[in-house]
């Protein structure tokens, strides 16, 4: 957290002062959706509560690293972390005991940056809220800064599928052949939020997909979460089945691979200690169709709630414990790899930086996310 005094507001014109410049000198502002709330005046710092694609000079990099070096140099001894591991349903469970329905904001972003979770053909509901922090208030309009590197996501839903003139001989919908009934089993697009809480993602996805052909499968391994989000006015199970599951083990979903169009990852992987996450994404892409997509945002590195850290609190490099039990795991894009080990193909893989303003408090924040999509490929063809 950085207060602004006199000094400081100079330091912050030399920064704006050169991306300004920067910018000018690379062909302007980034196009809405993606961001373009652009700080190029210090005196204006205060008039929005965020700035979009704020870039990092060495010396800012280098600080950050330093920050982080200083709060990871006393970690948690190894005999006392494995608690944080085996207890974590219980620390979450007690969080939303506390906390109830009541702590996060409903993502109304979510299809703004995630057009994808609509089947093709339907109306995009998407708004102008910003992508908020899993732990703070939501911002105005989210910004991603890096290149995309497939096709780039615009403010209607892409086509999940291969053209019906191609089809894939190797492909086999599992869901239609399933002798089995489960949940969602007529539908045509189906959904998969993992980490769920009590439905800050659900909720807004449920109103969007109501009145087409989609399902959506939610879980959490917080039975107390589940059970708030079941009882929402909103929840309906003619359109979402909610389920308590704890993606770290190894234990069967109510439907087979090969069934999901998209699974949803927002704000949960970081929760989870890094040695297991591959195995993780692993198993979650054995569900998703050949052209499914897997959407992930999450913490990223150096981020002003990773810089916050007081010394003690650390487990192992970029992997910290909250106050509370809770652990997070700050990204980089180097999550790359943890995609394409799974056998999918990169659609995106953005680092969002921007600046947080507390305009009461004259305080500016440094935030950092990470935004991915990654899709699972078709098979060769044999001819």
């Amino acid at each position: 957290m950085y207060k602004v005094q006199s000094s400081s507001v100079a330091w912050l014109a030399q920064v704006f002062n050169r991306f300004s410049f920067r910018l000018k000198s690379t062909g302007g502002r980034p196009a809405a959706p993606l961001g373009s709330r652009i700080l190029t005046d210090a005196d204006d710092i205060f008039k929005h509560n965020m700035w979009d694609h704020v870039q990092w000079t060495e010396e800012d990099r280098e600080n950050f690293r330093q920050k982080a070096e200083e709060n990871s140099c006393i970690q948690i001894p190894l005999k006392e972390q494995g608690r944080y591991d085996k207890e974590a349903c219980q620390y979450w469970d007690r969080f939303y005991q506390t906390h109830q329905n009541k702590f996060f904001k409903d993502r109304k972003w979510l299809f703004l940056e995630f057009p994808e979770l609509l089947p093709s053909g339907s109306q995009c509901q998407a708004t102008s809220r910003g992508l908020g922090d899993e732990r703070g208030p939501s911002t105005p309009t989210g910004s991603r800064t890096g290149t995309e590197t497939r096709q780039l996501s615009q403010n209607c839903p892409i086509d999940h599928h291969r053209h019906a003139d191609t089809p894939d001989p190797e492909e086999s919908d599992q869901a239609a052949t399933q002798t089995a009934p489960f949940p969602g089993q007529r539908a045509s697009f189906r959904i998969l939020e993992i980490g769920c809480g009590v439905g800050n993602s659900v909720i807004p996805i449920i109103d969007s997909i109501k009145d087409t052909d989609a399902f959506l499968y939610c879980c959490d391994f917080s039975p107390r979460a589940i059970q708030l989000l079941k009882v929402h006015p909103a929840y309906d199970e003619s359109t979402c089945h909610a389920f308590v599951h704890d993606i770290c083990e190894d234990a069967s979903f109510p439907f087979p691979t090969q069934s999901l169009d998209v699974i949803l990852a927002v704000f949960v992987l970081s929760s989870i200690h890094p040695d297991r996450i591959q195995g993780i994404v692993n198993r979650l892409s054995t569900y998703l169709k050949h052209g499914g997509v897997f959407l992930f945002r999450d913490y990223g590195r150096y981020d002003f709630s990773q810089l916050r850290f007081k010394k003690g609190r650390c487990l192992s490099e970029n992997f910290y414990t909250r106050g509370d039990g809770t652990c997070v795991y700050f990204f980089s894009k180097d999550v790359h790899g943890l995609f394409s080990n799974a056998g999918l193909e990169e659609v995106q893989n953005l680092e969002d930086r921007r600046l947080q303003v507390n305009r009461g408090k004259k305080v500016v924040m440094h935030r950092v996310w990470m935004q991915s999509k990654y899709r699972k490929m078709y098979p060769l063809s044999s001819s």
